[in-house]
Protein backbone atom coordinates (compact mmCIF):
# COMPACT_ATOMS: atom_id res chain seq x y z
CA UNK A 1 0.00 0.00 0.00
CA UNK A 2 1.46 3.11 -1.08
CA UNK A 3 1.60 6.29 1.44
CA UNK A 4 -1.31 8.27 -0.53
CA UNK A 5 -3.78 5.20 0.02
CA UNK A 6 -2.95 4.36 3.37
CA UNK A 7 -5.80 5.42 6.07
CA UNK A 8 -4.47 8.24 8.55
CA UNK A 9 -6.01 8.02 11.99
CA UNK A 10 -6.53 11.43 13.70
CA UNK A 11 -4.69 12.01 16.76
CA UNK A 12 -6.46 14.88 18.27
CA UNK A 13 -9.69 16.78 17.18
CA UNK A 14 -9.14 20.48 16.70
CA UNK A 15 -13.10 20.57 15.83
CA UNK A 16 -13.96 22.86 19.01
CA UNK A 17 -10.63 25.26 18.43
CA UNK A 18 -11.61 25.54 14.87
CA UNK A 19 -15.19 26.71 15.82
CA UNK A 20 -13.83 29.34 18.39
CA UNK A 21 -10.73 30.37 15.64
CA UNK A 22 -13.63 31.09 12.95
CA UNK A 23 -15.63 32.85 15.24
CA UNK A 24 -13.28 35.08 16.20
CA UNK A 25 -12.30 35.44 12.16
CA UNK A 26 -15.64 36.36 11.26
CA UNK A 27 -16.06 39.12 13.58
CA UNK A 28 -12.40 40.67 12.29
CA UNK A 29 -13.35 39.78 8.90
CA UNK A 30 -16.19 42.61 9.24
CA UNK A 31 -13.83 45.09 8.20
CA UNK A 32 -12.64 43.67 4.78
CA UNK A 33 -8.76 45.16 4.72
CA UNK A 34 -8.27 43.13 8.13
CA UNK A 35 -8.23 39.96 5.50
CA UNK A 36 -4.34 39.21 6.41
CA UNK A 37 -4.98 39.25 10.03
CA UNK A 38 -7.53 36.39 9.60
CA UNK A 39 -5.02 34.32 7.09
CA UNK A 40 -2.50 35.16 9.78
CA UNK A 41 -4.45 33.43 12.94
CA UNK A 42 -5.79 30.55 10.39
CA UNK A 43 -2.77 29.50 8.42
CA UNK A 44 -0.61 28.05 11.80
CA UNK A 45 -3.92 26.44 12.64
CA UNK A 46 -4.45 24.70 9.46
CA UNK A 47 -0.20 23.22 10.12
CA UNK A 48 -1.43 22.39 13.39
CA UNK A 49 -4.80 20.10 12.43
CA UNK A 50 -2.65 18.58 9.52
CA UNK A 51 -0.19 17.59 11.64
CA UNK A 52 -2.73 16.06 13.92
CA UNK A 53 -4.70 14.22 10.94
CA UNK A 54 -7.89 15.89 11.37
CA UNK A 55 -9.09 15.80 8.28
CA UNK A 56 -12.31 17.39 8.50
CA UNK A 57 -10.99 20.55 10.77
CA UNK A 58 -8.17 20.85 8.16
CA UNK A 59 -11.08 21.22 5.11
CA UNK A 60 -13.10 23.99 7.41
CA UNK A 61 -9.97 26.07 7.90
CA UNK A 62 -8.94 25.61 4.10
CA UNK A 63 -12.50 26.67 3.03
CA UNK A 64 -12.85 29.59 5.68
CA UNK A 65 -9.37 30.62 4.07
CA UNK A 66 -11.32 30.43 0.46
CA UNK A 67 -14.45 32.14 1.64
CA UNK A 68 -12.74 34.94 3.46
CA UNK A 69 -10.30 35.87 -0.05
CA UNK A 70 -13.67 36.04 -1.46
CA UNK A 71 -15.17 38.45 0.75
CA UNK A 72 -12.26 40.87 0.72
CA UNK A 73 -12.31 40.06 -3.10
CA UNK A 74 -8.65 38.98 -2.98
CA UNK A 75 -8.52 36.78 -6.19
CA UNK A 76 -4.71 36.80 -6.73
CA UNK A 77 -4.34 35.87 -3.17
CA UNK A 78 -7.14 33.30 -3.37
CA UNK A 79 -4.73 31.20 -6.46
CA UNK A 80 -1.50 31.84 -4.18
CA UNK A 81 -3.18 30.17 -1.46
CA UNK A 82 -5.20 27.34 -3.43
CA UNK A 83 -1.55 26.88 -4.61
CA UNK A 84 0.13 26.44 -1.52
CA UNK A 85 -1.89 25.13 0.49
CA UNK A 86 -2.56 22.00 -1.29
CA UNK A 87 1.02 21.21 -2.27
CA UNK A 88 1.33 21.54 1.80
CA UNK A 89 3.73 18.12 3.24
CA UNK A 90 1.14 14.83 3.80
CA UNK A 91 -1.75 17.34 2.90
CA UNK A 92 -4.79 15.37 3.57
CA UNK A 93 -6.74 14.55 0.71
CA UNK A 94 -10.53 14.94 2.31
CA UNK A 95 -9.41 18.57 3.05
CA UNK A 96 -7.90 19.37 -0.41
CA UNK A 97 -11.14 18.16 -1.77
CA UNK A 98 -13.44 20.46 0.32
CA UNK A 99 -11.03 23.42 -0.69
CA UNK A 100 -11.39 22.94 -4.58
CA UNK A 101 -15.32 22.44 -4.33
CA UNK A 102 -15.55 25.62 -2.73
CA UNK A 103 -13.29 27.13 -5.03
CA UNK A 104 -15.34 25.78 -7.76
CA UNK A 105 -18.50 27.32 -6.59
CA UNK A 106 -16.56 30.62 -7.43
CA UNK A 107 -15.62 30.46 -10.80
CA UNK A 108 -19.13 31.63 -12.14
CA UNK A 109 -18.96 34.63 -9.43
CA UNK A 110 -15.78 36.32 -10.34
CA UNK A 111 -15.74 39.93 -11.45
CA UNK A 112 -14.16 39.71 -15.34
CA UNK A 113 -12.98 36.77 -17.56
CA UNK A 114 -9.59 37.29 -16.95
CA UNK A 115 -10.02 36.73 -13.08
CA UNK A 116 -12.51 33.66 -14.28
CA UNK A 117 -9.49 32.25 -16.56
CA UNK A 118 -6.97 32.56 -13.83
CA UNK A 119 -8.40 30.94 -11.38
CA UNK A 120 -9.58 27.85 -13.35
CA UNK A 121 -6.47 27.72 -14.53
CA UNK A 122 -5.00 27.64 -10.78
CA UNK A 123 -7.53 25.08 -9.81
CA UNK A 124 -6.98 23.08 -13.17
CA UNK A 125 -3.43 22.84 -11.95
CA UNK A 126 -3.90 22.08 -8.61
CA UNK A 127 -6.21 19.00 -9.75
CA UNK A 128 -3.88 17.78 -11.92
CA UNK A 129 -3.23 13.77 -11.41
CA UNK A 130 -5.33 13.55 -8.59
CA UNK A 131 -8.03 10.63 -9.14
CA UNK A 132 -9.91 12.15 -5.91
CA UNK A 133 -10.85 15.48 -7.64
CA UNK A 134 -11.19 14.31 -11.20
CA UNK A 135 -14.59 15.39 -11.48
CA UNK A 136 -13.76 18.68 -10.64
CA UNK A 137 -11.23 18.83 -12.92
CA UNK A 138 -13.84 17.39 -15.36
CA UNK A 139 -16.34 20.53 -14.60
CA UNK A 140 -13.64 23.45 -14.34
CA UNK A 141 -12.05 21.71 -18.23
CA UNK A 142 -15.86 21.92 -19.66
CA UNK A 143 -16.25 25.72 -18.51
CA UNK A 144 -12.99 26.35 -19.77
CA UNK A 145 -13.77 24.81 -23.35
CA UNK A 146 -17.03 26.97 -23.29
CA UNK A 147 -15.03 29.84 -23.08
CA UNK A 148 -12.68 29.08 -25.52
CA UNK A 149 -15.79 27.96 -28.42
CA UNK A 150 -17.31 31.32 -26.79
CA UNK A 151 -14.28 33.04 -27.77
CA UNK A 152 -14.70 31.39 -31.58
CA UNK A 153 -11.33 28.73 -30.36
CA UNK A 154 -13.19 26.06 -31.49
CA UNK A 155 -10.21 23.75 -31.59
CA UNK A 156 -9.00 24.66 -28.72
CA UNK A 157 -11.74 24.00 -26.81
CA UNK A 158 -12.04 20.45 -28.58
CA UNK A 159 -8.46 19.53 -27.46
CA UNK A 160 -8.87 20.57 -23.69
CA UNK A 161 -11.91 18.51 -23.81
CA UNK A 162 -10.33 15.68 -25.43
CA UNK A 163 -7.76 15.01 -22.61
CA UNK A 164 -10.70 13.66 -20.43
CA UNK A 165 -10.70 10.20 -20.41
CA UNK A 166 -14.58 10.62 -18.57
CA UNK A 167 -15.70 6.69 -19.30
CA UNK A 168 -12.72 5.64 -16.66
CA UNK A 169 -14.01 7.97 -13.95
CA UNK A 170 -15.72 5.57 -11.21
CA UNK A 171 -17.69 8.71 -8.84
CA UNK A 172 -19.18 10.83 -11.60
CA UNK A 173 -22.98 10.10 -12.44
CA UNK A 174 -23.74 7.98 -15.63
CA UNK A 175 -25.53 10.87 -16.97
CA UNK A 176 -23.15 13.28 -16.69
CA UNK A 177 -20.60 11.21 -18.20
CA UNK A 178 -23.11 10.40 -21.14
CA UNK A 179 -23.01 14.67 -21.09
CA UNK A 180 -18.68 14.87 -21.50
CA UNK A 181 -18.81 12.18 -23.96
CA UNK A 182 -21.42 14.03 -26.54
CA UNK A 183 -19.71 16.98 -25.87
CA UNK A 184 -16.80 15.77 -27.18
CA UNK A 185 -18.20 14.38 -30.25
CA UNK A 186 -19.90 17.64 -30.98
CA UNK A 187 -16.37 19.88 -30.46
CA UNK A 188 -14.99 17.24 -33.04
CA UNK A 189 -17.55 17.62 -35.83
CA UNK A 190 -17.43 21.47 -35.11
CA UNK A 191 -13.55 21.43 -36.30
CA UNK A 192 -14.34 18.54 -39.03
CA UNK A 193 -12.74 15.60 -36.90
CA UNK A 194 -15.04 13.03 -38.13
CA UNK A 195 -12.67 10.11 -37.15
CA UNK A 196 -11.85 11.20 -33.90
CA UNK A 197 -15.96 11.78 -33.11
CA UNK A 198 -16.43 8.04 -34.29
CA UNK A 199 -13.93 7.03 -31.61
CA UNK A 200 -15.35 8.82 -29.05
CA UNK A 201 -19.49 7.61 -29.95
CA UNK A 202 -17.50 3.99 -29.30
CA UNK A 203 -17.29 5.02 -25.55
CA UNK A 204 -20.68 5.16 -25.23
CA UNK A 205 -22.83 2.15 -24.28
CA UNK A 206 -26.11 2.92 -25.96
CA UNK A 207 -28.18 1.05 -23.44
CA UNK A 208 -27.76 3.90 -21.12
CA UNK A 209 -30.61 5.23 -23.90
CA UNK A 210 -33.36 2.92 -22.33
CA UNK A 211 -34.24 5.02 -19.40
CA UNK A 212 -36.67 7.57 -19.95
CA UNK A 213 -34.97 10.42 -17.94
CA UNK A 214 -31.92 9.73 -20.42
CA UNK A 215 -34.38 10.44 -23.64
CA UNK A 216 -32.86 13.98 -24.12
CA UNK A 217 -29.25 12.73 -24.43
CA UNK A 218 -30.17 9.96 -26.63
CA UNK A 219 -31.89 12.35 -29.13
CA UNK A 220 -29.00 14.16 -28.99
CA UNK A 221 -26.35 11.48 -29.91
CA UNK A 222 -28.00 10.28 -33.02
CA UNK A 223 -28.19 13.57 -33.94
CA UNK A 224 -24.64 13.94 -33.94
CA UNK A 225 -24.50 10.19 -35.44
CA UNK A 226 -26.55 11.26 -38.36
CA UNK A 227 -24.33 14.70 -38.91
CA UNK A 228 -20.84 12.18 -39.27
CA UNK A 229 -22.55 9.50 -41.09
CA UNK A 230 -23.80 12.35 -43.55
CA UNK A 231 -20.44 13.52 -44.14
CA UNK A 232 -19.54 10.19 -45.34
CA UNK A 233 -22.34 8.89 -47.01
CA UNK A 234 -23.10 6.05 -45.07
CA UNK A 235 -26.73 6.38 -45.82
CA UNK A 236 -27.98 3.09 -44.47
CA UNK A 237 -26.14 3.81 -41.24
CA UNK A 238 -28.27 7.39 -41.11
CA UNK A 239 -31.36 5.26 -42.46
CA UNK A 240 -30.98 3.62 -38.56
CA UNK A 241 -30.10 6.41 -36.90
CA UNK A 242 -33.33 8.23 -37.67
CA UNK A 243 -35.16 5.29 -36.53
CA UNK A 244 -33.52 4.91 -33.07
CA UNK A 245 -34.65 8.53 -33.50
CA UNK A 246 -38.10 8.08 -34.32
CA UNK A 247 -38.65 5.33 -32.20
CA UNK A 248 -38.18 7.38 -28.71
CA UNK A 249 -41.44 8.06 -26.78
CA UNK A 250 -41.14 11.62 -26.76
CA UNK A 251 -40.81 11.99 -31.21
CA UNK A 252 -43.77 9.66 -31.56
CA UNK A 253 -45.89 11.40 -29.37
CA UNK A 254 -45.35 14.18 -31.44
CA UNK A 255 -47.30 14.10 -34.52
CA UNK A 256 -45.22 16.40 -36.78
CA UNK A 257 -41.90 15.23 -35.43
CA UNK A 258 -42.80 11.22 -35.46
CA UNK A 259 -43.55 12.04 -39.70
CA UNK A 260 -40.52 14.33 -40.24
CA UNK A 261 -38.29 11.24 -38.39
CA UNK A 262 -40.03 8.54 -40.31
CA UNK A 263 -39.78 10.53 -43.82
CA UNK A 264 -36.05 10.82 -43.19
CA UNK A 265 -36.07 6.70 -42.15
CA UNK A 266 -37.81 6.32 -45.84
CA UNK A 267 -35.96 8.55 -47.80
CA UNK A 268 -32.31 7.54 -46.08
CA UNK A 269 -33.22 4.05 -46.92
CA UNK A 270 -34.13 4.46 -50.52
CA UNK A 271 -30.90 6.41 -50.94
CA UNK A 272 -28.97 3.11 -49.56
CA UNK A 273 -27.17 0.45 -51.77
CA UNK A 274 -29.30 -2.90 -52.20
CA UNK A 275 -27.79 -5.51 -49.73
CA UNK A 276 -29.84 -8.20 -47.79
CA UNK A 277 -29.92 -6.06 -44.91
CA UNK A 278 -31.41 -3.06 -46.38
CA UNK A 279 -33.94 -5.62 -48.19
CA UNK A 280 -34.86 -6.91 -44.35
CA UNK A 281 -35.21 -3.47 -43.36
CA UNK A 282 -37.23 -2.33 -45.87
CA UNK A 283 -39.78 -4.98 -45.05
CA UNK A 284 -40.33 -4.61 -41.44
CA UNK A 285 -40.57 -0.98 -42.42
CA UNK A 286 -43.48 -1.45 -43.97
CA UNK A 287 -45.20 -2.91 -41.74
CA UNK A 288 -45.42 0.27 -39.43
CA UNK A 289 -48.94 1.35 -39.41
CA UNK A 290 -47.53 4.92 -39.44
CA UNK A 291 -47.19 5.09 -42.80
CA UNK A 292 -50.38 5.33 -43.40
CA UNK A 293 -49.89 9.06 -42.41
CA UNK A 294 -47.19 9.71 -45.23
CA UNK A 295 -49.13 8.09 -48.38
CA UNK A 296 -46.80 9.85 -51.12
CA UNK A 297 -43.74 7.93 -48.75
CA UNK A 298 -45.92 4.81 -48.36
CA UNK A 299 -46.11 4.82 -52.33
CA UNK A 300 -42.68 5.23 -52.55
CA UNK A 301 -41.51 2.28 -50.18
CA UNK A 302 -44.00 0.44 -52.15
CA UNK A 303 -41.97 1.07 -55.61
CA UNK A 304 -38.90 -0.24 -53.99
CA UNK A 305 -40.47 -3.22 -52.17
CA UNK A 306 -42.13 -4.28 -55.48
CA UNK A 307 -40.20 -6.44 -58.31
CA UNK A 308 -41.03 -4.42 -60.68
CA UNK A 309 -39.20 -1.52 -62.86
CA UNK A 310 -39.53 2.07 -61.22
CA UNK A 311 -39.45 4.61 -64.67
CA UNK A 312 -37.82 7.77 -63.89
CA UNK A 313 -39.98 9.62 -65.72
CA UNK A 314 -42.98 8.23 -63.50
CA UNK A 315 -41.04 9.76 -60.02
CA UNK A 316 -40.12 12.93 -61.85
CA UNK A 317 -43.91 13.53 -62.26
CA UNK A 318 -45.31 11.78 -58.97
CA UNK A 319 -42.89 12.35 -56.38
CA UNK A 320 -40.31 14.79 -57.29
CA UNK A 321 -42.67 17.98 -56.20
CA UNK A 322 -43.52 16.09 -53.03
CA UNK A 323 -40.04 15.27 -51.86
CA UNK A 324 -38.51 18.27 -52.61
CA UNK A 325 -41.30 21.21 -51.96
CA UNK A 326 -43.44 19.30 -49.86
CA UNK A 327 -47.07 20.43 -49.74
CA UNK A 328 -49.30 23.25 -47.70
CA UNK A 329 -49.89 20.40 -45.10
CA UNK A 330 -47.23 18.18 -45.38
CA UNK A 331 -43.81 19.95 -44.96
CA UNK A 332 -40.85 18.30 -46.94
CA UNK A 333 -37.40 16.86 -45.40
CA UNK A 334 -33.88 18.74 -45.71
CA UNK A 335 -32.62 15.80 -47.53
CA UNK A 336 -33.49 16.81 -51.11
CA UNK A 337 -32.69 20.04 -50.01
CA UNK A 338 -31.87 23.17 -52.66
CA UNK A 339 -27.76 23.28 -51.91
CA UNK A 340 -25.36 21.22 -53.07
CA UNK A 341 -25.71 18.06 -50.53
CA UNK A 342 -29.94 17.98 -51.87
CA UNK A 343 -28.59 17.84 -55.56
CA UNK A 344 -26.25 14.82 -55.01
CA UNK A 345 -28.41 13.35 -52.83
CA UNK A 346 -31.50 13.22 -55.40
CA UNK A 347 -28.21 12.11 -57.85
CA UNK A 348 -27.55 9.12 -55.46
CA UNK A 349 -31.36 8.49 -55.29
CA UNK A 350 -31.36 8.01 -59.08
CA UNK A 351 -28.69 5.42 -59.33
CA UNK A 352 -30.84 3.63 -56.61
CA UNK A 353 -33.44 3.64 -58.86
CA UNK A 354 -31.01 2.73 -61.78
CA UNK A 355 -29.85 -0.05 -59.56
CA UNK A 356 -33.43 -1.74 -58.33
CA UNK A 357 -34.37 -1.85 -61.91
CA UNK A 358 -31.08 -4.09 -62.79
CA UNK A 359 -31.55 -6.21 -60.39
CA UNK A 360 -35.31 -6.59 -61.73
CA UNK A 361 -34.01 -7.30 -64.97
CA UNK A 362 -31.28 -9.44 -63.93
CA UNK A 363 -34.10 -11.49 -62.04
CA UNK A 364 -36.51 -11.66 -65.18
CA UNK A 365 -34.20 -11.82 -68.19
CA UNK A 366 -31.25 -14.28 -69.00
CA UNK A 367 -30.46 -12.51 -72.14
CA UNK A 368 -31.26 -8.60 -72.82
CA UNK A 369 -29.65 -6.70 -75.88
CA UNK A 370 -27.91 -3.30 -74.40
CA UNK A 371 -30.31 -0.87 -76.33
CA UNK A 372 -33.63 -2.36 -74.89
CA UNK A 373 -31.59 -2.41 -71.53
CA UNK A 374 -31.40 1.54 -71.78
CA UNK A 375 -34.57 2.28 -72.88
CA UNK A 376 -36.31 -0.12 -70.23
CA UNK A 377 -33.85 1.98 -67.91
CA UNK A 378 -34.95 5.19 -69.04
CA UNK A 379 -30.82 6.00 -69.96
CA UNK A 380 -28.07 6.36 -72.50
CA UNK A 381 -26.23 3.16 -73.66
CA UNK A 382 -22.77 4.06 -72.19
CA UNK A 383 -24.61 4.68 -69.19
CA UNK A 384 -26.44 1.81 -68.83
CA UNK A 385 -23.06 -0.30 -69.40
CA UNK A 386 -21.92 1.93 -66.74
CA UNK A 387 -23.84 1.56 -64.33
CA UNK A 388 -23.79 -2.37 -65.18
CA UNK A 389 -20.05 -2.29 -65.04
CA UNK A 390 -20.34 -0.75 -60.99
CA UNK A 391 -23.11 -3.10 -60.09
CA UNK A 392 -21.34 -6.04 -61.49
CA UNK A 393 -17.66 -4.66 -59.26
CA UNK A 394 -19.63 -4.65 -56.50
CA UNK A 395 -21.43 -7.66 -56.65
CA UNK A 396 -25.13 -6.67 -56.58
CA UNK A 397 -25.82 -8.72 -59.69
CA UNK A 398 -23.82 -11.18 -62.28
CA UNK A 399 -23.54 -10.20 -65.82
CA UNK A 400 -21.58 -10.29 -69.07
CA UNK A 401 -21.47 -7.93 -71.92
CA UNK A 402 -20.68 -9.02 -75.55
CA UNK A 403 -20.43 -5.69 -77.31
CA UNK A 404 -19.63 -6.88 -80.69
CA UNK A 405 -23.13 -8.35 -80.36
CA UNK A 406 -24.77 -5.75 -77.90
CA UNK A 407 -26.30 -7.99 -75.69
CA UNK A 408 -25.78 -8.36 -71.65
CA UNK A 409 -26.13 -11.96 -70.14
CA UNK A 410 -27.19 -11.60 -66.97
CA UNK A 411 -27.04 -15.61 -66.44
CA UNK A 412 -24.01 -17.17 -64.30
CA UNK A 413 -22.11 -19.54 -65.72
CA UNK A 414 -22.11 -22.42 -63.44
CA UNK A 415 -18.86 -24.39 -62.43
CA UNK A 416 -18.65 -28.12 -62.81
CA UNK A 417 -18.75 -28.30 -59.19
CA UNK A 418 -22.07 -26.19 -58.94
CA UNK A 419 -23.75 -28.55 -61.89
CA UNK A 420 -23.25 -31.50 -59.77
CA UNK A 421 -24.68 -30.34 -56.84
CA UNK A 422 -27.55 -29.35 -58.60
CA UNK A 423 -27.88 -32.62 -60.53
CA UNK A 424 -27.15 -34.58 -56.66
CA UNK A 425 -29.79 -32.49 -55.37
CA UNK A 426 -32.64 -32.89 -58.54
CA UNK A 427 -31.68 -36.62 -58.56
CA UNK A 428 -32.33 -36.70 -54.45
CA UNK A 429 -36.22 -34.83 -55.04
CA UNK A 430 -36.81 -37.12 -57.63
CA UNK A 431 -36.06 -40.39 -56.17
CA UNK A 432 -38.26 -38.87 -52.83
CA UNK A 433 -40.82 -38.24 -55.13
CA UNK A 434 -40.76 -42.06 -56.51
CA UNK A 435 -41.03 -43.45 -53.37
CA UNK A 436 -43.15 -41.74 -51.81
CA UNK A 437 -45.93 -42.41 -55.21
CA UNK A 438 -44.40 -46.53 -54.61
CA UNK A 439 -45.64 -45.95 -50.73
CA UNK A 440 -48.96 -44.65 -51.98
CA UNK A 441 -49.88 -46.98 -54.43
CA UNK A 442 -48.74 -50.04 -52.04
CA UNK A 443 -51.67 -48.05 -49.89
CA UNK A 444 -54.10 -48.26 -52.04
CA UNK A 445 -53.51 -51.78 -53.54
CA UNK A 446 -53.72 -53.02 -49.74
CA UNK A 447 -56.76 -50.89 -49.09
CA UNK A 448 -58.38 -51.80 -52.34
CA UNK A 449 -57.20 -55.94 -51.62
CA UNK A 450 -59.43 -55.77 -48.09
CA UNK A 451 -62.27 -54.48 -49.67
CA UNK A 452 -62.14 -57.29 -52.11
Amino acid sequence: MGDSDRLVKMEIDYSSVVDQKLKECDELMKDETKLNEVLDRLLPLEKQTRTAADAISTGRVLVAIIKYCYAARQWEQMNEHIITLSKRRSQLKQAITKMVQEAYELVEKTPDLDTKLKLIETLRNVTTGKIFVENERARLTKKLADIYEGQGKTKEAAEILQELQVETYGTMDRREKLEFLLEQMRLCLAKNDYIRTQIISKKINIKAFEDESAHDLKLKYYELMIEMDLHDKNYFDVCQHYKHYYDTPRIKQDSEKMKQALKHVILYLTLSPYNNEQSDFLHRLFLDKNLEEIPKYKELLQRFKTQELIHWKDVLKNFENELKNGTKDDLATNVFAKNDDGNKRWEDFKIRVVEHNMRIMAKYYTRVRTQKMAELLDLTRDEAEQFLSNLVSNKTINAKIDRLQNIVTFQQKQSPQETLNEWSVNLNSLMTIINKTCHLINKEETVHAVRT
